[in-house]
């Protein structure tokens, strides 16, 4: 791994021509200010974005719904070998199909090195309650890994409700105390929610993706300087938000040095296990 006080992306993509031109992501370029693009997006380009924002390691994950997958585990592969001090590797799998999803992320885990499980749950619209996740969560607590979960409203234009807080992740947490969880973008607007069950069990962390610094709500800034300073990671959405855009105004959040580092790397290195 690289440098151990550079800073650690927690929710990013290398995105394929499949995955950034896909119909639903058309409101997300309109944001953008991007057309479809023509031509596959080197990974130096994605090294380059985040040289310039000091972010050292990036863990990128693949992307798997219910019409098969927009970026495969292999692809991530691809990436983790080619630049393991780099890129780390967060894999995606079919919920349709429990056994062979649980054999799925065991193989990548085990044998390649990935750090965690991603599921994106409106590209399902399924709450993480339903029946479908239960086998992966049970298969990340026996490897010791995180899931990592999208919370609060959709960006595309897909429904909002399987990312509410309250009641599923609390409800996860619940079923699974041993299961650790990465609840990425923040929970708006529940990030109250969101907050108070990350405060109540151990296991539930909150990752900054998808937001930059200047946008990050009142509330959320308060936990990161008090009860919830191992609490927070900083994560980006890459690339629908660049890391330079998201530390853009960090500053401006008045965190201490301890506060700071934890933020930016030590909390995503004792998750995901990262030394």
């Amino acid at each position: 791994m690289t440098d151990k006080a550079a800073i650690i992306d927690v929710w990013m993509q290398h995105p394929n021509l499949n995955f950034i031109n896909h119909d639903m992501f058309a409101s997300l370029r309109r944001w953008m200010g991007i057309d479809k693009v023509t031509e596959e997006i080197p990974a130096e380009a994605t090294l380059g974005v985040m040289d310039q924002a000091g972010v050292g390691i990036g863990l990128i994950s693949s992307w798997y719904g219910p019409q098969g997958p927009l970026i495969t585990n292999e692809e991530v592969l691809s990436l983790t070998d080619s630049f393991p001090d780099r890129f780390v590797g967060i894999a995606s799998t079919n919920l349709y199909k429990p056994m062979e999803g649980v054999r799925e992320l065991r193989h990548y885990v085990k044998n390649e090195g990935f750090r965690g499980l991603r599921i994106v749950q409106w590209l399902w619209n399924l709450p993480t309650t339903d029946r479908r996740y239960y086998p992966l969560f049970a298969e990340c607590v026996e490897l010791d890994i995180p899931v990592c979960l999208q919370v609060g409203h959709t960006g595309p234009l897909c429904p909002s409700e399987p990312g509410r807080p309250i009641p599923y992740i609390d409800e996860v947490a619940i079923d699974f105390p041993e299961l650790k969880m990465v609840c990425g973008h923040i929970g708006y607007p529940w990030t109250e929610e969101m907050i108070a069950v990350a405060t109540k069990h151990q296991n539930v962390v909150i990752d900054t993706s998808a937001y930059a610094a200047h946008r990050f709500p009142e509330e959320l800034v308060r936990f990161m300087k008090t009860n919830g300073r191992k609490k927070v990671l900083f994560g980006t959405n890459y690339p629908m938000i660049t890391p330079g855009q998201c530390l853009e105004r960090l500053e401006k959040l008045e965190l201490n040095d301890e506060q700071k580092a934890l933020f930016l790397y030590e909390n995503a290195r004792r998750i995901f296990k990262l030394d």
